[in-house]
């Protein structure tokens, strides 16, 4: 019950904040405008890539999940309604799901809003549906865990710049996990730090068209590791 108000209220602020609009805005306008780059490309070069839009959104997440959760709980903080809303009867855990969820429906709504460009592109060429479905599940998930992430530095500070700041570091250095891996001889040792990169576990299987279970459990594991500590970070304001 108490998740379910605070996913409400996180909602509410979300659709009736002109910053939030603006963000939908602008990953609508640049994905829309490689949509339609890689749809002239395909009508004459190659055929299009169902999975464009989601590796796309897999490098401007790093920016864009940090501008979602930043003010979750630094806000809170700064304003001081945080001791308000940790005195009302929810517990810690619902605080924190609540406004998880609350901006991981918010990226879920834009997500969908894209994915009108698979109906376009089915229309006017033939195209793997399937491909897309599973580039679409895989970055779900991978914003679900870059949002994770960012609640936590949300809840360490109520500086809402600084939050942003060390969430768009982290993300950045787990992205570029990935290419590190590439550049490293040992296979070994290169399958290791890729393996611990988000891209790392997208690049490879959901944007090429393959949902593994190893994946999933990747990203459900960085997403529960994450609110578990966030929940903690945010008990030890109750005693301060």
């Amino acid at each position: 019950m108490g998740t379910w108000i605070v996913l409400r209220r996180e909602l509410s602020q979300y659709f009736t904040s002109l910053f939030a609009y603006v963000i939908a805005f602008a990953i609508l306008l640049l994905t829309g405008i490689l949509f339609n780059r890689e749809l002239t490309v395909s009508m004459t070069v190659r055929p299009a890539n169902p999975a464009l839009v989601p590796s796309v959104l897999s490098f401007m997440l790093i920016f864009f999940a940090p501008l979602l959760t930043m003010r979750l709980f630094a806000e809170e903080k700064r304003e001081g309604t945080l001791e308000l809303l940790l005195t009302a009867p929810v517990q810690e855990s619902g605080i924190v799901f609540g406004k998880f969820l609350g901006a991981w429906s918010y990226y879920t709504i834009v997500l969908l809003l894209t994915f009108t460009y698979q109906f376009i592109l089915a229309s006017i060429t033939p195209t793997d549906i399937g491909h897309a479905f599973s580039a679409y599940i895989g970055i779900w998930l991978y914003g679900g865990a870059m949002l994770a992430i960012g609640i936590f530095f949300s809840a360490l500070t109520e500086n809402q710049i600084v939050a942003s700041f060390l969430s768009m570091i982290t993300l950045l250095i787990l992205w570029l996990g990935d290419q590190a891996g590439l550049l490293i001889a040992n296979i070994e040792v290169a399958r290791f730090v890729r393996n611990l990169s988000l891209q790392g576990n997208f690049s490879t299987s959901f944007a090429a068209g393959l949902v593994r279970g190893e994946d999933i459990a990747f990203f459900a594991g960085v997403i529960i590791v994450m609110l578990y500590v966030t929940i903690h970070v945010v008990e030890s304001n109750r005693w301060r």
